[in-house]
């Protein structure tokens, strides 16, 4: 989730846009339009589709309304960003101070300059949300729409409270600086909020968009956890790690035993560090995506553009200046092979890995086999 809408961050490549017949074939995979105000000229006019994010109660439904006015340009996704889980209970609680208490002042002697830190954010939180409530919110939403994705849900270690009141919409109006709080969210509080909307997930099948900032061993284990919960059913549907910030080793050891698991890159996020070619080429041909990261869906096609563009040039795939179809595989330009993995990941459905064991026989199999030719 890129937290500002910052024009400065889209550079002169992106001036170079292809004719809307390439444009049209382009998939935003995680934007926030709705965090800004939008035009009905903006939206009539947008060349790629988007996948919508919510984040928390206040954006479902606009998220909701957007895809319902642009059915043809707008994939619906539905969740509760790690950024605001503080706010959902996942236990009775008799008030809100207790709430949050025992997010916040877990030790059973804090600082005297703790609690007065607390006693200072005390009321500009809202009234809890109880985890029932919103997996209630979030199941509805996906019925609604049978194209509809999780998201925007995840991991974030670094996340501070701010002093201030839940911003009202739209978002981008009221996204200044911010005095923080000493205070972050546990990680056992976010992984029990994001494993609950995961497991809904695989339930109704529906493809996530996953954010993990500063939580790369926590990420591992969770994917991990989530294929030994529900085998098969969880290689079912496919996750995103959006504007991904692994580092290239780890991309693969998790693409590897998950072969559900997609990435993509945004100018907005990744680029602030030189690792993203890295990452681009760590990343299997087919389990790339692009997207913007951004909260003004009137530059979702510029972003979009500048990263295909290097997503191009470290793979060595051609850029298409025109859109010609039956292209035999081999031709494939870095567009139609986005386009191509895009089908991949919301098509779902995909093979299990293989367990140590089935490993070993198939690599024996193949043993007998050579010898049994020679």
């Amino acid at each position: 989730m890129c937290p500002v809408n910052d024009s400065s961050s889209c550079t002169s490549s992106q001036a170079l846009s292809p004719p809307v017949d390439v444009l049209s074939h382009i998939v935003d995979v995680h934007c926030h339009p709705t965090d800004s105000a939008y035009s009905s000229e903006v939206m009539d006019n947008l060349a790629v589709q988007v996948c919508a994010m919510a984040t928390r109660a206040t954006d479902q439904s606009l998220v909701r309304d957007l895809a319902a006015a642009y059915p043809q340009k707008v994939i619906p996704c539905f969740g509760y960003h790690p950024w605001f889980t503080h706010w959902i209970s996942v236990a009775p609680f008799t008030s809100k101070e207790e709430h949050y208490r025992s997010l916040f002042l877990s030790t059973s002697s804090p600082k005297q300059e703790v609690v007065d830190a607390f006693q200072r954010l005390l009321p500009f939180l809202p009234d809890p949300t109880s985890l029932n409530n919103v997996l209630d919110d979030i199941r509805s939403n996906l019925l609604q729409f049978p194209n509809a994705m999780l998201g925007e849900v995840g991991l974030d270690r670094i996340c501070r409270v701010p002093y201030s009141t839940p911003a009202p919409t739209p978002y981008a109006l009221h996204d200044g600086k911010r005095e923080l709080s000493p205070f972050t969210i546990s990680l056992e509080h976010q992984l029990t909020i994001l494993e609950a909307q995961l497991d809904l997930a695989v339930e109704m099948r529906r493809n996530t968009s996953l954010h993990s900032v500063k939580s790369q061993e926590a990420t591992v284990k969770l994917l991990n956890k989530m294929l030994r919960k529900h085998g098969n059913r969880w290689t079912e549907i496919s996750v995103d790690l959006h504007s991904c910030t692994l580092s290239a080793q780890t991309l693969k050891d998790i693409q590897k035993a998950h072969p559900n698991v997609f990435v993509s890159l945004s100018t907005a996020i990744n680029t602030r560090s030189s690792a993203h070619k890295d990452l681009i080429a760590a990343c299997p041909d087919n389990r790339i995506l692009v997207e913007s990261d951004y909260n003004d869906v009137s530059y979702s096609t510029r972003q979009c553009w500048d990263m295909i563009s290097r997503i191009a040039e470290v793979k060595g795939w051609a850029v298409e200046d025109q859109w010609t179809e039956d292209v035999p595989d081999d031709k494939w330009g870095v567009v139609r092979r986005l386009e191509h993995n895009w089908n991949l990941f919301r098509s779902g459905g995909h093979a299990a890995p293989l367990s140590r064991k089935k490993r070993r026989d198939r690599r024996q199999q193949s043993v007998d086999s050579s010898g049994q030719d020679s």
